[in-house]
């Protein structure tokens, strides 16, 4: 076989195994994307089977492009280098060596510098999320007593329901957190029903 046809061979070889599971406005999401994703811990983990977790991080890097786009177009500050750092380390520690960690890097295409601009984007994203949705909800004392009496299970300890002093901040922060999860969740679902989102058949 002569070169050309044998770098043809392993070319279409690759384009065989990495295809296209979406198309985001207009840009592919590929199977190596939600396998790097998975394997480097970019999306949440999920229960299942290897389909369900490759379907479920489909869902979640649609999510998350269409989170970065709205987020690209108000700059929030940027992470610092210390904390894309500590994420990258914790990557690491995922593999049993630094060689695991290259050889994984190396089969998924994508170098460190990839990795890290990935890191920078979910930790912008995040942040972007706590500005808007997480700093400004105060709940008054009314609302903290309401949340603790109508969910007594969650403030259980030694079979006993804690005083309401005892479990107050926890109840303050279970409802900022409660409420900030459905503003996040509805906000998505209107960046999805204005994109252009297109997931394929398997």
């Amino acid at each position: 076989m002569t070169p050309f046809v044998l770098v043809l061979a392993v070319s279409l070889s690759v384009q065989m195994i990495d295809r296209v599971l979406a198309v985001v406005g207009g840009e592919p999401l590929t199977l190596s994307d939600v396998t790097a994703a998975l394997r480097f811990d970019l999306v949440p983990a999920t229960a299942g089977t290897d389909a369900d977790k490759v379907a479920a991080a489909v869902e979640a890097l649609i999510d998350r492009h269409l989170q970065l786009i709205e987020v690209n177009r108000y700059l929030p500050p940027e992470p610092p280098a210390a904390e894309i750092d500590a994420r990258l380390a914790r990557i690491r520690e995922r593999f049993p060596s630094q060689a695991a960690f290259e050889a994984a890097l190396a089969e998924s295409g994508m170098s460190h510098a990839q990795l890290r601009a990935r890191v920078r984007d979910i930790l912008r994203i995040d942040s972007y999320v706590r500005q808007r949705f997480g700093a400004s909800y105060q709940p008054s004392e009314d609302e903290i007593a309401r949340y603790y009496r109508a969910h007594p299970s969650d403030f259980m300890r030694d079979g006993a329901q804690r005083t309401y002093d005892d479990a107050r901040d926890e109840a303050r922060q279970r409802l900022v957190d409660e409420r900030a999860t459905t503003l996040v969740r509805d906000w998505i679902a209107g960046l999805r029903r204005r994109a252009d989102v297109t997931i394929l058949p398997k």
